[in-house]
């Protein structure tokens, strides 16, 4: 079974395109084309189900055509409309470039004049200026997702030490 910690989001099914079962998808991080996987993880009904891709074609910069194995007409693909797409952590790992910023959930985020600030459970990255959503004890704190502020990144111990501003924590 897949772990939601083991997965990062990349995108969203749009709708069916044509009737041979295609999908129309767009997403945030292009990493599927990127790297050597031939699957993407989507999840249907709170359980992340893995797909293995037959074939993608870009639309645009953020979006594109794909035909998962298995998913053969319209009415097959047309139950994925609106299902969120997730990419396993273990082959981003593979990269030494961090492309997306969605890598972090998970991560503990330690700053050195605060100390430990929580976890990171989501990337609000609804308008320009990405947030790190991060939650410690029940409390939700929304940090600026920007490298000025990264200190050092443990992939190992998922560590993010950062040095926030004066202030930006108030």
């Amino acid at each position: 079974m897949i772990r939601k910690e083991e997965v990062f989001k990349i995108g969203i099914i749009n709708k069916p395109h044509g009737v041979k079962g295609e999908v129309s998808f767009t997403f945030t991080d292009d990493i599927f084309d990127r790297v050597d996987c031939d699957y993407l993880i989507l999840l249907l009904d709170g359980i992340l189900v893995p797909f293995i891709i037959e074939e993608y074609r870009f639309r645009s910069d953020n979006a594109a055509l794909v035909k998962f194995e298995g998913i053969d007409t319209a009415e097959k693909a047309r139950s994925f409309t609106n299902v969120e797409v997730y990419f396993p952590k273990k082959y981003m790992e593979e990269q030494d470039e961090i492309t997306s910023w969605n890598f972090f959930v998970g991560f503990k985020v330690y700053d050195v004049h605060h100390g430990d600030l929580g976890e990171v459970v989501d990337v609000d990255d609804a308008t320009m200026n990405v947030l790190f959503v991060i939650e410690k004890v029940g409390e939700e704190l929304l940090l600026p997702a920007h490298e000025e502020f990264i200190l050092d990144i443990d992939k190992a111990q998922k560590v993010l030490t950062v040095d926030i501003p004066e202030g930006l924590l108030d």
